[in-house]
């Protein structure tokens, strides 16, 4: 699966929710699997889109056909827009599926990893991280994907922000200690984002 992450800076809030709602059109797409998103809870004019297609052959396909004229009515309303494409790797809990109606939030985060520092980083999500989200309350599903150049984002949904609140208080730092995080990553930023149910397809 292949996993396309939109963030922007919206300078016409009412014009960008408009527009968000013209991408059901992509329901008829091939390969399509899901799309949600919302805005960053820290910088309130920030918004985050997250999209699954099947492969990277059917989201070639339709950035070749269909995706400028999905895209026409938000044009002028956002600046700094940065999409960045990620494969999936495996699931944090079991069962990922591009679902958002259930949840309330979402975290990403985005990590430039050292390169000699990768398969470490990744073993330590699959043996450190993943276990600990999945055992939080309030923990819907995760996802963990790569991109070329030591790129990694994880990505998992929340029943509410108060409960993504508790398992960051409780325990990321020492679960940072315990993976040795900071000798992995080069670079990190992440965002809560509460999610906007009319932006779901």
């Amino acid at each position: 699966m292949l996993v396309k992450w939109i963030r922007c800076t919206v300078v016409d809030r009412r014009g960008f929710e408009r527009g968000q709602r013209k991408w059901a059109g992509l329901l008829g797409e091939p390969g399509f699997r899901g799309q949600g998103g919302g805005w960053s809870r820290s910088r309130p004019d920030v918004a985050h889109v997250f999209a699954f297609w099947e492969s990277r052959a059917f989201y070639d396909s339709f950035m070749a056909r269909s995706h400028d004229r999905l895209a026409a009515s938000q044009v002028g309303t956002f600046r700094d827009g940065q999409v960045k494409l990620f494969d999936h790797r495996f699931d944090v809990k079991m069962g990922f599926e591009p679902r958002f109606a259930d949840a309330d939030v979402a975290r990403v985060a985005h990590c430039r990893v050292h390169e000699d520092r990768a398969e470490h980083f990744a073993l330590m999500q699959e043996k450190v991280w993943n276990p600990a989200m999945a055992g939080s309350p309030g923990m819907l599903r995760g996802m963990f994907g790569e991109a070329p150049g030591s790129e990694f984002l994880v990505l998992s949904m929340w029943q509410s922000t108060a409960e993504h609140g508790k398992y960051r208080e409780e325990r990321v730092e020492r679960l940072g200690l315990r993976a040795r995080t900071a000798a992995d990553v080069a670079a990190l930023n992440g965002d809560v984002v509460r999610l906007e149910p009319s932006w779901t397809v």
